[in-house]
Parts: structure tokens; sequence; C-alpha cells
């Protein structure tokens, strides 16, 4: 493999993973009856909407369908992507909720 297929599958790799961290948000908030674009845009009010977050809620289920998503798991996968200031609103949401 050169150089440039190294380069090219690591990024592939980043994106499968950011989509899989976006449905798991999108799962999170289902499972608890949360909106997450309400929540995507109180983090990132002048971003409008955000394709891959709608993408992600075409591939949830329902809740009932679902396994847990613990809240430390989204909060981690969250920050690992650099999406602080979701991280941020979900943590806030997680304490109003106990």
């Amino acid at each position: 493999m050169n150089h440039k297929d190294m380069e090219e599958r690591i990024v592939r790799q980043y994106q499968d993973d950011e989509r899989m961290m976006i449905l798991v948000f999108a799962q999170w908030c289902v499972n608890r009856g949360l909106d997450p674009q309400a929540l995507y845009e109180e983090a990132y009010p002048k971003q409008g909407a955000n394709p891959a977050l709608l993408a992600a809620l075409e591939l949830t289920v329902p809740k009932e369908e679902a396994g847990d998503i613990a809240d430390d798991t989204v909060l981690n996968a969250l920050s690992l992507f650099g999406n602080d200031d979701l991280a941020a609103v979900v943590a806030e949401t997680i304490r109003r909720r106990k």
C-alpha cells in the first residue's frame, strides 16, 4: 500500500468513526426522549442543520429496540471528536435530568 492509499484509508476510517459517534449521540437522544437536532442547535446555533446528523437520525431505532447507551459513552465519544460544545450541552442535560 502506497502513502496516498494509506492516507485515504485513514481519512475514510476517521469519517466512518465520526458517523458512528453521531449515530451514538442520536440514539442516546432517542433513548431519552430528547430531540438531537435541538441539542445540536443549542451547541452550534449558527451552523444550521447538520447533514450527518440528519442521516444518522434515519438509522436510529425506537428506544424499545435499542440497547442502552450510557451517559459517559456519549460524552466520551463527543469529546474524542472535539465536539466540546455539544458535550457541554449533553452534560448539562444529564445534570438537569438527575
